[in-house]
């Protein structure tokens, strides 16, 4: 791969219609390199618990140690993509997803031996969890410099889709090899999906890097984007809620219908990224997030106070579509409150913040639910959901400050 050296004057002023088909060439790869996250989760819980014989405690833990090694590495990998480029980053990323295809062909084939099986099981996760990290904020950053930080929201936005996509498709894919050839077909599956996202980025060209001179220590760079963070951090406190209790809110009203209020959920999700996300553009990251807080809160309130199935489906879909652009509205402030060297790094620890709140999210949203009502989750997202709109406003306030003084 060539070394980076020019500037972020070096990028060529494109049109939207070459701008766009560029984001589309790199978060494809994104998509792909998901999908390889996205094949084997919905039957990992069955494999460890019904065919290894372990608990349901280890089946879960097999599931979060690989978004605890995503955790662990983003600063790093975000240090990763400013050092040595972006491209690199992702070429890496799938290497560590072709691994993980390796490490889970083999515990399958060793299934008969079940600490060897689970260990193999272990290191395939926390392989797969180091390549989303590599490859999540690899994937931004290319793109940004392929085509430009005035497309950063549209990146951002994009990229959030092709992951949501390939996880909602990937799930029952799985699913579906698990039942016709096995668990060993998801390992060689993921290996075949690794090799096809290597296919397609190897023969594109890296981007220039921002020369070092005006790079900041990763504590720097945190102290940055923190505020954005937290704001983030809280607002997915609200997302974790409706994608976690929403089916337990609707068994214990004994109502159905709760896989399709998370449907409504993604495809307002979906579906307001696409269409709105260049309003971040248009009108300011910060006052899209305000507005998209303002929508989530409510959909999150009506959930809570639903007395009927079609209220709680009208609530869900609310709360789908306000957060679909809080990452990428006040993530565009997160990258932009850095200098151009640090890109990667604030990427990669902005994103962070939302896959610590979802591993917290989970736990106490339990134990408020044990404590109250199935109802009170909810309640609990949109108190955090208030949290997240003051900081948002008191971001905005500082931002007008700058610009008066």
């Amino acid at each position: 791969m060539p070394a980076d050296h020019a500037a972020d004057a070096s990028v060529p002023k494109r049109n939207s219609r070459d701008g766009n088909a560029q984001i589309i060439a790199t978060v494809f790869v994104t998509f792909v390199g998901y999908l390889t996250i996205g094949l084997p989760l919905a039957v990992l819980p069955t494999y460890v618990h019904g065919t290894l014989g372990y608990s349901t405690v280890m089946a879960g833990f097999v599931i979060s140690i690989q978004y605890i090694a995503t955790v662990l590495t983003r600063a790093q990998v975000g240090r990763i993509a400013d050092t040595r480029g972006p491209k690199r980053t992702v070429i890496w990323g799938l290497m560590a997803g072709f691994a993980s295809g390796v490490l889970l062909l083999a515990s399958a084939l060793l299934e008969g031996v079940p600490a060897l099986g689970l260990g193999l099981l272990l290191a395939s996760r926390l392989a797969l969890g180091i390549g989303e990290s590599l490859i999540g904020t690899g994937a931004i950053a290319w793109a940004i410099g392929r085509v430009g930080p005035e497309y950063t929201a549209r990146i951002i936005a994009w990229n959030g889709v092709s992951t949501y996509g390939a996880l909602a498709l990937g799930a029952p894919a799985g699913v579906y090899l698990m039942g016709l050839l096995g668990f060993a077909s998801l390992g060689v599956s993921v290996m075949l999906l690794a090799a096809l996202g290597l296919a397609i980025a190897l023969p594109k060209p890296a981007t220039a890097m921002v020369g070092g001179e005006g790079r900041l220590g990763v504590g720097r760079v945190l102290s940055r984007v923190l505020l954005p963070g937290i704001a983030l951090a809280l607002a997915t406190a609200g997302f974790g809620t409706i994608t976690t209790f929403i089916t337990l809110f609707y068994a214990s009203r004994g109502w159905e219908g709760a896989a399709f209020a998370l449907s409504v959920f993604g495809v307002a999700f979906m579906a307001c990224r696409l269409i709105f996300a260049d309003t971040i553009n248009l009108y300011g990251g910060l006052k899209v997030a305000i507005v998209s807080l303002v929508l989530q809160f409510v959909g999150l309130m009506v959930v809570w106070s639903a007395d009927a199935p079609a209220m709680a489906l009208i609530g869900a879909g609310l709360a789908g579509f306000g957060f679909s652009l809080v990452f990428p509205a006040i993530g565009v402030q997160a990258v932009a409150s850095v200098p151009a060297a640090n890109r990667g790094s604030a990427l990669g620890l902005y994103s962070m913040f939302l896959d610590v709140s979802l591993g917290i999210t989970g736990p106490a949203a339990g134990l408020i639910a044990s404590c109250f009502t199935s109802a009170t989750p909810f309640l609990f997202g949109g108190i955090a959901t208030v949290g997240s709109l003051a900081i948002t406003l008191l971001l905005a306030a500082k931002g007008r400050s700058r610009q008066s003084a």
